[in-house]
């Protein structure tokens, strides 16, 4: 397989692979595509490459931009923007689980903390709704203490503790 080619699967197949983790599959094209690079892309490059709209180009840069995972880069003499994407693969991972558990992880608790708060409380109906939340509660509680590990954690560490609950 010549690199063009493996380059080319690994961008449509990442997208692919996006659309199963609730991702859009054109913002992981874009992503994939400036990993790949070995140079900062302009937006006409990444429209170009990916045979995308000007619009659907932007906006999926700036929400990656958004996501932490790249950044603006600007070349001297040049008045365009161009983008580089982050390329430390343990920052990608943490950063990633950092937006995930801002935009996913939060809002849950907040909204089963607002469910639980019910003020006929006192029938059978009801205390199994509130155990019901509880139990919500609890696991999505636990998720969210697993992604504070992982954010704050070193490669090392981390690894060492899925290997540790592998066994």
């Amino acid at each position: 397989m010549q690199l063009s080619e493996a380059k080319e699967k690994y961008i449509q197949t990442w997208g692919t692979f996006a659309t199963n983790w609730g991702i859009n599959r054109t913002m992981a094209q874009v992503h994939a595509l400036l990993l790949a690079s070995v140079k900062p892309l302009s937006t006409d490059e990444v429209m170009q490459e990916l045979e995308i709209s000007r619009g659907n180009a932007n906006m999926n840069l700036r929400a990656l931009i958004d996501w932490g995972i790249v950044r603006k880069e600007f070349i001297k003499g040049d008045r365009k923007e161009y983008f580089v994407a982050e390329k430390d693969v343990w920052y990608l991972f943490k950063q990633i689980t950092k937006e995930r558990r801002k935009r996913e992880i939060e809002p849950v608790i907040s909204f089963l903390e607002e469910l639980r708060n019910i003020e006929d409380n006192d029938s059978e109906e009801a205390k199994e709704f509130i155990k019901l939340m509880d139990d919500f509660s609890s696991v999505t509680g636990k998720i969210n203490n697993i992604m504070d590990l992982a954010i704050k954690s070193d490669d090392h560490w981390l690894v060492g503790k899925i290997t540790n609950l592998l066994k």
